[in-house]
């Protein structure tokens, strides 16, 4: 059979099995792994995750440890947090959606312990498939944060940008992308928010890639606005490709994606996350063949749920992911 010409992917995570937040440990770590990535590769997903679960903590299960795993080993960073602090942190509109921050940063920002790529590398040696890696961008991490040394987010956001690129200049994986789920909410800031996203891109060795959404906190939308509000930011990016959220987006909105640079692929969001209803393989064409009328025929690079699948049931998550490709596929005339 013909390689598709659009891709199938997913963005990230994946929901843990239960039994691994029942008697957690490495070594159960790389078994749930295993199922992840086995679930999708039984699939046929072309770039395949491993489903998040490097950065598994059943003490975080409300964020997926998207927060927690990347600044707590950073140096300049302490875990424990004042009560003073805790008042502050709850009263910016910014992080109303949590009671507490991850942690407070009290000094200049280091890597400290903090590891990937020994994560990508355990995680793409299960695998014979081209392997995707994910990590959280710097501007989400220094809006989680309580900074009392910087005191000024711009400044902490490239501090953290400097660690993570010089944490990817050693992951190898097929693809690296970059999640930022925070900066849709705070379009004002897309200028710094780009330049410390680039420091990161520009050191991955293989092929970059952004992901951007409104949130998912529990299956719920945390940032309102538009992606046209983005479109400078996304333009700016040193980017192979960006991963976006789509299908739980006005339809009317795709259009904002003509002024896209041509050189920049497209990842069109066609499974929503925030529904349990597992989409038909019709839907997901329908999807795409509605996308190319308003952006043109190849314009599409990936397909792909609009975030990961942490919050969902896991036969809820599998449907979805097997209907990515069989949508695809009855797409491109392959089924």
């Amino acid at each position: 059979m013909t390689t598709p010409r659009i891709k199938t992917t997913v963005v990230g995570s994946y929901p843990f099995p239960d039994w691994l937040g029942v008697l957690p440990s490495e070594q159960a770590v790389i078994d749930a792994t295993r199922v992840v990535l086995h679930t999708q590769e039984q699939a046929g997903i072309d770039l395949i995750c491993d489903g998040e679960l490097y950065r598994f903590d059943v003490d975080h299960p409300e964020t997926n440890g998207m927060i927690e795993y990347f600044v707590k080993p950073m140096g300049g960073v302490r875990a424990g947090v004042r009560f003073d602090e805790l008042v502050v942190y709850r009263s910016q509109p910014s992080t109303k959606f949590r009671t507490r921050p991850p942690a407070v940063v009290d000094g200049p920002v280091t890597a400290g312990t903090l590891d990937l790529p020994q994560a990508c590398t355990r995680a793409k040696k299960l695998t014979d498939r081209p392997f995707k890696f994910t990590l959280t961008g710097p501007h989400m991490l220094a809006k989680m944060l309580y900074d009392v040394h910087y005191k000024d987010v711009r400044k902490l956001t490239l501090a953290i940008a400097d660690v993570l690129a010089e944490q990817v200049k050693h992951c190898d994986a097929e693809v690296i992308q970059v999640d930022e789920a925070n900066l849709p909410g705070s379009p004002e800031e897309w200028q710094w928010a780009a330049e410390a996203m680039n420091r990161v891109l520009d050191a991955v060795k293989t092929v970059p890639a952004v992901h951007l959404c409104f949130g998912n906190y529990g299956g719920q939308s945390i940032q309102k606005g538009t992606w046209g509000q983005l479109m400078g930011y996304l333009n700016a990016l040193h980017v192979d490709h960006i991963v976006m959220e789509t299908a739980h987006r006005p339809a009317d909105e795709l259009a904002v994606f003509k002024d896209l640079r041509p050189e920049i692929g497209f990842g069109l969001g066609v499974v929503d996350i925030k529904a349990t209803e597992v989409e038909t393989a019709d839907q997901i064409a329908r999807a795409i063949e509605r996308a190319e009328k308003v952006l043109g025929a190849e314009r599409i690079k990936y397909i792909h749920p609009d975030c990961g699948f942490w919050m969902l049931k896991r036969n809820i998550a599998d449907g979805k992911i097997r209907a990515l490709v069989t949508g695809r596929d009855l797409h491109e005339g392959r089924a």
